[in-house]
Formats: structure tokens, sequence, C-alpha cells
């Protein structure tokens, strides 16, 4: 009684107002907000406060004996930054960078005091200043000098070598936030296969709009990125819908959390081990490992090798979009499927119920009297029904 009384009030309650505005379900909302506020603060910090280099695929170009001393001076280093090999000469060196299987290489000359340092701006140039870093001071240690040579030089336009990797982050928004204003518009989770399909249909055409679009902005517009503008059209269909698939199959299996969901695995986990502003041998070790899965550094690493590379190594980073698409493609419509069928079962119970209550048996209700009345309210008689 005094709960309805306070609503009724025109002046309700501090309490009545707290408890109206802010319900169970926006309190655990909030709750899960500022859990991903934090989370973003922890992995873009993480990630990013203190880069250096591990394990980088580096080769060594010298006549034996110097070359082993060469790898066995460069392994030796405090914190392990290299993971020297010897390779035969300088075309091979060249050749193992542009395939982006090694990230730099120092040829040794044993007949002067000044050696070669082979590096590739295009795949990252904080990777390439920490190499040129790096082994410098190596060289000093040995009264020798080191000229520094970009095999693979970012373009002019393409400061730091990061239009690929904000190219690929706008994809990534485009992608979830189509997804998750589907959901928000008609329910988060789909009502059937065939408005799972909708949806699905939608973030392709969405996919292959914002693929284009973006290709032609940071090539013939801005001339930001050399490279095939129908290849970043491919590649940037093929983020899109990859992150828009992912989000739609978070939204199918958790509703209205998926869209946070997404945020988590695109935004505050992809973005920072992404290798936009350090490439993946700069990150600690966790980023490290799992940039290369998500789509943000799949589609960063991608976008770099068609720029810089030649195409060269886009394999692996295709094969990882593609399984995120196909997985949110078949998520989606299993977890639609799914709700269907069990909306079934429960209608389908609902009239055996209800036949249960009103016969048994095939047995007739039992008759009830019922009283006429003449014009002027007396009881004229019982008439019986059945």
């Amino acid at each position: 009684m005094k709960r309805t009384a306070e609503a009724a009030s025109p002046h309700p309650s501090l309490r009545a107002e707290l408890k109206d505005a802010v319900t169970p379900r926006a309190t655990l909302l909030v709750i899960g907000v500022i859990a991903l506020q934090l989370l973003f603060i922890a992995s873009y910090v993480g990630a990013l406060h203190h880069p250096e280099p591990r394990n980088v695929p580096f080769a060594v170009v010298a006549p034996q004996p110097a070359a082993t001393q060469a790898v066995a001076r460069l392994e030796q280093l405090p914190g392990t930054p290299l993971a020297p090999r010897t390779v035969a000469d300088e075309a091979t060196a060249r050749g193992q960078i542009l395939n982006r299987d090694i990230d730099g290489a120092l040829l040794v000359d044993p007949r002067g005091t000044t050696d070669t340092l082979l590096v590739a701006t295009g795949g990252g140039t904080a990777l390439a200043t920490s190499l040129k870093n790096l082994v410098t001071a190596v060289e000093q240690s040995g009264h020798r000098t080191t000229r520094v040579v970009d095999v693979a030089p970012t373009a002019a336009t393409d400061f730091n070598g990061l239009s690929s990797f904000y190219l690929v982050v706008g994809w990534c928004v485009g992608g979830y936030l189509c997804a998750s204003i589907l959901a928000i518009s008609t329910g988060a989770r789909p009502a059937n296969p065939r408005r799972a399909l909708i949806r699905l249909a939608v973030m392709a055409m969405v996919a292959i709009t914002g693929g284009l679009g973006g290709a032609v902005i940071v090539g013939p517009i801005l001339g930001a990125l050399p490279g095939s503008v129908s290849a970043y059209w491919g590649l940037g269909a093929l983020i899109t819908f990859a992150v828009g698939a992912a989000t739609l199959a978070l939204q199918g299996v958790f509703g209205i959390i998926g869209i946070g969901l997404a945020i988590l695995l695109v935004v505050i986990a992809g973005n920072p081990s992404a290798g936009g502003a350090f490439p993946f041998p700069l990150l600690p070790p966790f980023w490290q490992a799992i940039g290369p899965a998500l789509p943000p550094g799949a589609g960063t690493w991608a976008a770099r090798s068609i720029a810089y590379f030649k195409g060269n190594a886009v394999t692996s980073s295709l094969l990882v979009l593609s399984a995120w698409a196909l997985a949110g493609v078949a998520i989606t419509l299993l977890t639609a499927g799914l709700r269907v069928r069990r909306e079934e079962e429960r209608n389908g119970d609902r009239p055996t119920a209800a036949a249960g209550v009103m016969s048994t048996g095939n047995r007739a209700a039992p008759p009830r009297d019922r009283s006429e009345a003449a014009p002027d309210g007396t009881a004229t008689g019982t008439v019986r029904e059945g």
C-alpha cells in the first residue's frame, strides 16, 4: 500500500525516484560499462607504455666464421631483443624482408669497419627505429659504424606508417556499429533464421560499400597509401563483414551484452595489439600473442603488406579474417534457429495444458443452472445448460 501511494503521489520520494530511474538492469549495464572503461585503460596503457623489441626475426650476412660470431653476439643481448639467423647473401636477406619473414638484416663487411643494416619502415617505423638504435649500439661497442638502408620505405604521405592501421580501425568500427544498430533497432536476438539472414545480408552490403569507400579515400582521394584500390576494397569488405558477423553472433548468444563483448574483443583487446603504433615484436607477450588472431591485427598486417610488400604474406591474415566471418555467420544462424525451436516447444505445451483443464478423456463439463428472470425481476424458472 505504501509503495502504491508513493507511486501515485505527485511528489514521489527520493527513494522512489531513484528506484524508478536506476533499475536493476540499468545498474548491471552501468557496472559493465565501468568494467569496459577500466579494461580499456589497462589494455592500451599495458600494451603501449613501454615498447621494446622481443625476439625480432633478424638475419646476418657475413663470411664464416664472422657470421657465427655475429649471431652469437646478438643472441647474448639482454632481454633477447633479436632472434638472429644467418643467410647466404644480401639478395636472400632482402627477399626475406620483402616476404616479411624477417624484419631486418645486418650485412657485415669483413674488409672494412662499416656494416649495412637493412630495415623496412613499411612494416612499422617504430620497429625500424628500434632496430637501428639497437644494432648501432652493438656495432659501436665493437668499434664499427652502421649504414642504414630502407628496403621497403613508407610513403611520404604516410607518417610513421600509421595510415594502414587507421584505415583498418575505421573498417572495424563500421562493422560493429552497423551490427549494433541492427540489434538495437529490432531486438538484439534475431527472431528467426530469416531475420538473421536479412541482418547478415545488410552487413554484407555495408561491408562492400565501406570497403570501397575506405580504399578510395586512402588511395585516389588522399594518396595516403600506395597499392591497389581493388586489393584494399576486398580487404576492407572482409574486415567489415568479419567484425559485423562476429558482433551479430555475440548478440545472438548474449543479447544486448553482446555489443559490450564485441567492443571488448575489437576495441579493447584488438586495437592496442594490432601492431599499429608499435608492430608486434615491440608489444608485451600477451598482446603480441593475441594481436595476429584478432581482426584489427590481421587487417593491419594485410594492409601493410598490400601497401609496401607487394601483397606478400597475407594468407594467414586473410584466413584469420575469414574464420571470424564464417564463425559469425554460423553462430548467428544457429542461435536464431535454436530460438525458434525453443519458442515452438514452449507454444506447443500451452494448448496441451489448456486442454487438460477443459476436458479429461472427452468428458463433458458438468451442467450448471441458470435462472432466468422475468422483466419485472422475478424468477420464472430454471434452465439446464450443458
